[in-house]
């Protein structure tokens, strides 16, 4: 059964990438468009992360606390570079399978194994502070208070570990869906709640400090005949603005909920396996087919819609000045007018593709290539 399970998974990675479940013969991604650039991105560095994502459909994302940004590969070699200049300031080689990186916040660094293992590293120095084994692999960054570190494992169990000696404190036991994507999202981590999306389509927030569950909210309800059709994992992470949480599942919804009560604000119908952006009283998606939407919070209501990178497999959009910025996997970098969505720069950052959502600080954009390039680009 596990070993199906497994295959399963990885199968649905590989479907999620770019077709439809029901179409008879795959389409080919889109051709990139023609247009007329308005916007010219310049390099300020370039450094190498040892071999990035790997071969496995990894998505390991790198952090930024003040001023340094924080990334790993896939086989443990984590650096610490100072986010202006791209210095190194430190590197760790912990010879590890990682498959979830990076979590940043309160003097750690935090990563999660394929093997279920967490560590938790010293944000200025690199050195281990402890590490912990959890219930089974760790395919999203870690989340920290200060007080507790939540992890989200693979088989949709919640867990928290005190973020000074990494002994469990809390796990918030679910059952997991037939068939899920491989991944989860990132848990977010506030003072009182912690909260992570479900491969079941729901949302729960615990209390930090104990586990015990305060809310739960249905964002997406399966549906069709097959394990196939009613797969409406929440993969993308969970993004908090306010006290707002955006959510988006694949094959089912986008929603805004209320961070306290869990209270549905909005949604909209939505498949995405990535995530969102938010800016300006709008909420970015990138589709699972390609399609990046502007949603109006206040109406539910599309704004615009760019149709025009059909199944190009898009990382997570990310807002950029005045722009939506969303890479490809081309390893293209596309950037998008937040008013009507027509493309107004392109820059091919890594041939290998692109996988991790871009980090924004002020004017800069940071961009993680799947071969283990990492750049930080400004507009020219």
């Amino acid at each position: 059964m596990i070993g199906w399970k497994h295959a399963a998974v990885l199968t649905l990675a590989v479907l999620a990438a770019g077709c439809s479940s029901n179409s008879k013969k795959e389409l080919p991604p889109a051709e990139l468009t023609k247009f007329t650039e308005e916007v010219v991105l310049k390099k300020q560095w370039s450094r190498s992360i040892g071999d990035g994502q790997g071969e496995t459909y990894n998505t390991l994302v790198p952090a930024i606390e003040n001023d340094r940004i924080y990334a790993s590969d896939v086989n443990g070699e984590v650096f610490a570079l100072d986010r202006i200049t791209g210095d190194v300031v430190w590197k760790k080689d912990l010879e590890l399978q990682v498959s979830g990186a990076v979590g940043v916040g309160y003097g750690l660094v935090m990563l999660g194994t394929l093997k279920g293992e967490v560590i938790a590293l010293d944000s200025s120095t690199g050195e281990e502070r402890w590490r912990s084994r959890v219930t089974s692999e760790v395919l999203a960054p870690p989340a920290n208070n200060g007080d507790v570190v939540v992890v989200q494992t693979q088989d949709d169990r919640l867990i928290g570990l005190d973020a000074a000696t990494g002994d469990r404190r809390w796990i918030y036991e679910n059952s997991p869906a037939v068939l899920t994507l491989r991944g989860t999202g990132a848990p977010i981590a506030t003072n009182r709640l912690a909260v992570a999306g479900l491969s079941t389509g729901k949302v729960v927030a615990v209390d930090i400090n104990n586990g015990v569950p305060v809310w739960e909210s249905r964002v997406a309800i399966p549906k069709g005949r097959s394990e196939l059709d009613r797969v409406v994992d929440i993969d993308g992470g969970l993004l908090l603005s306010g006290g707002t949480l955006y959510v988006s599942t694949y094959q089912g919804r986008v929603a805004g909920l209320d961070l306290e009560s869990g209270r549905e604000l909005w949604q909209r119908d939505a498949s995405s396996y990535v995530g969102v952006a938010q800016g300006f009283g709008n909420v970015y998606v990138s589709e699972a087919s390609g399609t990046v939407e502007s949603v109006d919070e206040r109406s539910s209501s599309a704004l615009w819609s760019n149709d025009s990178m059909a199944r190009r497999q898009l990382t997570a959009p990310e807002v950029f000045s005045s722009y939506v910025a969303v890479g490809d996997f081309e390893g293209y970098l596309h950037l998008l007018s937040q008013v009507d969505g027509r493309f107004v720069g392109r820059e091919r950052i890594d041939s290998d593709g692109l996988r991790a959502r871009p980090l924004v600080v002020g004017d800069t954009i940071y961009v993680f290539g799947n071969s283990g390039k990492l750049e930080a680009l400004t507009i020219r």
